[in-house]
């Protein structure tokens, strides 16, 4: 489980009691789809002729652009987690990040999922001896992404739910 029992009010949006506004909503959506998109090619190696979890990437930035509804959205991440089922694990994890990205536009906290699967499909995608440093790289490249105005959010969202993500966020 990735996401905390209660959830935050920093990624619960203004119109329903919390704090996130929609532009900061649809930032979240973006570095999620940012996120899975550069882990995606570990998917398509593995099973090239299904495009669900490629679906859902461009479904994620859909959804930003008003093209989308959120229901629509939260069907892609199901779809995408279901192609996830019987891949080896990089493939598995990648599929698993980009349905996270897409999850984004129902429960903004799902940001912090895409993350941690794409760190986890880099992992997966080496041996044993390397798995450390291309997580910990990955993880990088992750903050580097971040735009500036939800980078702080992010950020501290890792430390706290680094313990429930597998600790992918140690870089």
């Amino acid at each position: 489980m990735i996401l905390p029992k209660e959830r935050d009010p920093r990624f619960i949006t203004l119109r329903r009691g919390g704090t996130l506004t929609d532009s900061n909503h649809q930032l979240l959506a973006l570095w999620a789809a940012t996120c899975a998109e550069h882990v995606l090619h570990l998917f398509e190696q593995a099973n090239p002729n299904d495009e669900r979890p490629r679906k859902a990437i461009e479904l994620a930035r859909a959804w930003v652009n008003g093209e989308i509804s959120m229901k629509q959205a939260h069907k892609a991440a199901f779809a995408a987690n279901a192609a996830a089922k019987g891949m080896p694990e990089a493939a598995r994890f990648a599929a698993l990040a980009a349905g996270q990205a897409v999850a984004v536009a129902h429960v903004a906290a799902h940001e912090l999922g895409a993350a941690a699967y794409a760190i986890r499909a880099v992992r997966e995608s080496v041996d044993e001896t390397g798995k450390d440093k291309m997580g910990q790289a990955e993880c990088q490249w992750q903050r580097d992404q971040l735009p500036p105005d939800i980078r702080e959010l992010v950020l501290d969202d890792q430390t706290l739910r680094n313990p429930l993500c597998w600790f992918v966020f140690d870089c």
